[in-house]
Parts: C-alpha cells; sequence; structure tokens
C-alpha cells in the first residue's frame, strides 16, 4: 500500500486589477454633449437677466420712478412754464444719466450674493458671453426708461411738440445707451466685489460717463429748441460731429470692456 501524500500548500493568485477604461453603450448621456456656443450662451443668459428682472422689478421701475420725480422737481423748482434749447437738453441728459446709475449698481448684485460668478466659472461658459448679455440687459433697461421718462419730460418740461425731432432723439439716446451699458457694465463688475459699492461704482462711473453726457446735451440741443431743425438738416449741421464722437466713444469703451471682463471675473 501506498503511503497517502502530505498537504500540499495550495496559494491562489492575486486577483489582478482591470486597467482598461470602461466601455460606454454607444448612444449615453457623454456621447455628443458639447460647449454651447457664444451666441447661444450670450441668449442663455440675457433671457435669465430679463426674465429676473421681471420676476422681481428691482432696476427698471426705480430708475423710471427717479426721472420722472427729478422732472416733477424741476417742473416745480424752475418756476417757468417750459425750457427749451441748451436747458432742455442738459436736464433730459443728465436726468438720464443719474437714473440709469441705479440700474448700473445692481447688475451684478445677484450674481456676487447668490453665486451665480462661481456657477459661471464652473460652466463651459465663455465668461465674455456674460459681459455681452449683461450689457445688453442694461442697454434694454435704458430702452424702457426712455420711453417712459421722455414723454413725461416733454409733459412736465417741454413746451413745444417734439414729434418732428423724434428721430433725432432716438439716434442720439441710442447711441447714449450703447456708450452707458458697456462703461456702466464693466465699473458693475469692478466694484460689485467691494463692500461699498453703492459708493464706488457711481464714483467710478460718472467721470467716464462725462463726455457721453456732453455730447448727449449738445446733440439734442437744436432739436429741443423751439424751432427743431428737420433730421436731415440736424444730421448735416454741427450735430455730426457729436455723433462721430459718440460713435468712437461707444466703440473704444465697448471693445476695453469686452478685453477686460474676463480678467474681472477671474478675480
Amino acid at each position: 500500500m501506498s503511503a497517502a501524500p502530505g498537504p500540499v500548500a495550495l496559494e491562489q493568485a492575486p486577483a489582478t486589477e482591470s486597467h482598461a477604461p470602461p466601455v460606454s453603450a454607444p448612444g449615453g448621456p457623454d456621447q455628443g454633449r458639447r460647449a454651447p456656443g457664444f451666441w447661444s450662451s450670450v441668449a442663455a443668459l440675457l433671457r435669465k437677466e430679463l426674465l429676473v428682472e421681471l420676476r422681481t422689478l428691482e432696476s427698471v421701475p426705480g430708475m423710471a420712478l427717479f426721472a420722472v420725480t427729478t422732472f416733477v422737481v424741476f417742473h416745480f423748482a424752475l418756476n417757468r412754464g417750459s425750457v427749451e434749447g441748451d436747458l432742455a437738453a442738459g436736464i433730459l441728459s443728465v436726468t438720464v444719466l443719474l437714473a440709469s446709475l441705479l440700474g448700473i449698481n445692481r447688475l451684478f448684485v445677484a450674481d456676487a450674493e447668490q453665486g451665480g460668478f462661481d456657477a459661471l466659472r464652473l460652466a463651459p461658459v465663455d465668461g465674455s458671453a456674460l459681459f455681452v448679455a449683461k450689457a445688453s440687459a442694461l442697454l434694454i433697461y435704458l430702452a424702457v426708461l426712455e420711453v417712459v421718462a421722455v414723454p413725461a419730460f416733454a409733459l412736465l418740461l417741454l413746451g413745444t411738440s417734439f414729434g418732428a425731432a423724434l428721430p433725432g432723439i432716438v439716434v442720439v439716446l441710442l447711441l447714449a445707451d450703447l456708450g452707458v451699458a458697456a462703461v456702466g457694465t464693466l465699473v458693475a463688475a469692478l466694484a460689485v466685489r467691494t463692500r461699498a459699492r453703492d459708493l464706488l461704482g457711481p464714483l467710478l462711473a460718472l467721470p467716464l460717463l462725462i463726455p457721453i453726457v456732453l455730447a448727449t446735451s449738445s446733440a439734442l440741443s437744436p432739436l429741443l429748441a423751439t424751432h427743431a431743425p428737420a433730421f436731415g438738416a440736424w444730421v448735416a449741421g454741427r450735430s455730426l460731429r457729436w455723433l462721430i464722437t459718440f460713435a468712437l466713444y461707444d466703440l473704444l469703451f465697448g471693445l476695453i470692456a469686452y478685453a477686460l471682463f474676463d480678467f474681472l471675473l477671474e478675480d
């Protein structure tokens, strides 16, 4: 009889980990997903801005109420039936500018307080898209403000009808709004990170907006005179110089603000 063999220790080979990448099923959630385009991002951000304003009414009603109240104060303080020319253009320009500061101060407050900046940095979105969306939203706010402010100004302070001068007024205010939107968006993004944003924003914006006030009042002065020129004669006159100044100012500060906004967003 042969003896039974002794116990043999069997060692199991350690399990090896597979380093092969997981294979996702075709048509899975990651397939075909791309970052949104620039203008798609701008449209989405602008839609968000307008919906927030419609729901909260934080900017536009305050801007319009400030403008109308200022016109009422001028109506009683000047103690005269009507204004025209340089005085009328100065009152309208300064009032619209000061009312726009209320919208500039509130432009980035919600993003700073509710984490909007952090969410944008985490999203695959170009930071410049936020600048374009915010400037477009501010431009719309200013347009709505002027739809309310200009008729109130004509009713309370302007002695003559401005129907013939309305195309020129629209052109001047549109060029002014473009400059205010570019400068205001840049200043608002710079001031919102500070504790004294309500004070720092106007202090930074006002020196940059002085050329816009000068150009606006100078271009509007002939249009608000007793005998306003026709649109063609107004453009061919001295106002053409101010319109060119407007266009150059808007282009210069629009490019500067667009180039610097990404750096402000990262800081």
